[in-house]
């Protein structure tokens, strides 16, 4: 096979137990802490970090008999679409080689749409392990916020990144779920709930009222448009019931979404020093020169951007025209979903209003790929689920169906997505 670039750093680890991932190679993104192996979030700057402490979920995974296989490849902490800012160069779609596989977690949707495994984990902050699950035609879940935990994942924007499964199949989705989710005293954000065996619900597949919102369909490329509606129409004859619905706070998402990812990206990463670990600059004559000299080195373009414009829109005289509009933005989102949730099962939309670009193709327009982001980045600041299935393909390209659900309703997304896997 073509050498694809889906791994950072391709090391076994052994698992530490016995349980329901026996047996199971699980491929883990780079932004997730596994002890002793080396973890740089696709960036120059975390080159020779190696972590003293697991991620809880890969901690999960170990107790659970899975053996990891490595650390895949991402855009530079999570901040793209394509997974062409890594520092370590692109990972290529295994579809068709000239095309990305999305991104962020690029490389582990290609992990598992290569056949290498069956199982990954990713992050999804803006759509990260959606976009590359549809770009890739494969399975990929968002879970609602705090459900899983994100202790030992190295924080992006921490009120809108959850960690998801990625997997070849719904069954797939609904194992890796059973096994990383559930409350952890290491992490507050995680709700107190009983473990659940999320498998149960493979077993009685279910049909649903959907609502689907013109706004995030009607721009939408025609080819994936013809798909998603086919799609629709063969789960309509499994006795799924659909209408057409108006949401308009979804269009002010993108925009909601990058000025609050990047405020909180702008402070996550003033971390990233030199001092304590990771790449360190030889030039500066004192500390402030030093720390400019290391971050100008090893941050790469996108990084650097989005650190910027994040201060800027939380430095004092812009924070209220900027931020705090952004959050108020973010609120009416999260309320029109709320509203939509009383009326119907579950929300559908293309999982990307775009086929998978060719690799180079977004770097030369950023706002392409900032655009891109459209259908998935409401999710994340509702912070309710959200799984992406395959409908099939255009042009020989995957395309995605995203469907939508009230938080805690992943039963619903398994249940559905099960329909849909066996009738796609």
């Amino acid at each position: 096979m073509t050498d694809l670039n889906i791994y950072i750093t391709e090391e076994k680890i052994d698992p530490e137990g016995t349980g329901a991932l026996d047996g199971e190679q699980v491929a883990v993104k780079d932004n997730l802490c596994v002890e002793g192996v080396e973890t740089t979030c696709g960036s120059k700057i975390l080159r020779g970090y190696k972590p003293p402490y697991n991620a809880t979920v890969v901690d999960r995974l170990l107790s659970e008999g899975a053996t990891i296989t490595g650390k895949t490849n991402m855009d530079e902490f999570a901040m793209g679409t394509t997974t062409e800012t890594s520092h370590y160069g692109a990972t290529k779609n295994p579809v068709d080689t000239e095309r990305v596989p999305g991104g962020s977690s690029g490389g582990s949707a290609a992990a598992v749409a290569s056949g290498d495994v069956n199982l990954a984990l990713g992050s999804d902050t803006g759509g990260s392990v959606r976009c590359p699950a549809s770009f890739c035609g494969v399975y990929g879940l968002k879970p609602t916020y705090g459900l899983v935990s994100r202790y030992g994942l190295i924080a992006y924007a921490n009120s809108l990144e959850q960690v998801g499964p990625i997997a070849d199949s719904v069954e797939g989705i609904a194992e890796l779920l059973t096994v990383i989710s559930g409350s952890d005293e290491k992490d507050h954000t995680t709700v107190e709930t009983e473990r659940t065996d999320y498998t149960q619900f493979c077993e009685n597949p279910e049909s649903y009222h959907v609502g689907i919102p013109g706004e995030l369909i009607d721009n939408a490329d025609e080819d994936v448009k013809d798909c998603f509606w086919s799609a629709m129409g063969e789960l309509e004859s499994e006795g799924f019931t659909y209408e057409k619905i108006e949401m308009p706070s979804v269009e002010k998402a993108v925009e909601a979404y990058y000025v609050i990812a990047m405020s909180e990206a702008s402070s996550n990463l003033a971390r990233f020093d030199g001092v304590r670990y990771g790449h360190r600059s030889d030039d500066g004559e004192d500390w402030n020169e030093n720390f400019s000299a290391t971050r100008g080195e090893a941050f790469g373009d996108e990084v650097k951007k989005r650190i910027m414009l994040g201060t800027y829109a939380t430095s004092e005289g812009y924070k209220d025209d900027y931020y705090d509009k952004a959050q108020s933005v973010r609120r009416q989102i999260r309320s029109e979903f709320n509203e939509k949730f009383n009326q119907y099962d579950l929300i559908a939309t293309p999982t990307m209003p775009v086929k998978p670009f060719k690799i180079g193709d977004s770097l030369d327009d950023p706002m392409k790929m900032y655009l891109a982001d459209a259908n998935t980045t409401p999710i994340n600041l509702s912070n309710i689920p959200a799984m992406s299935v395959p409908t099939g393909k255009s042009d020989n390209l995957p395309v995605g169906m995203q469907l939508i659900a009230p938080s805690f309703s992943e039963p619903m997304l398994i249940k559905a997505g099960m329909v849909a896997q066996q009738t796609l």
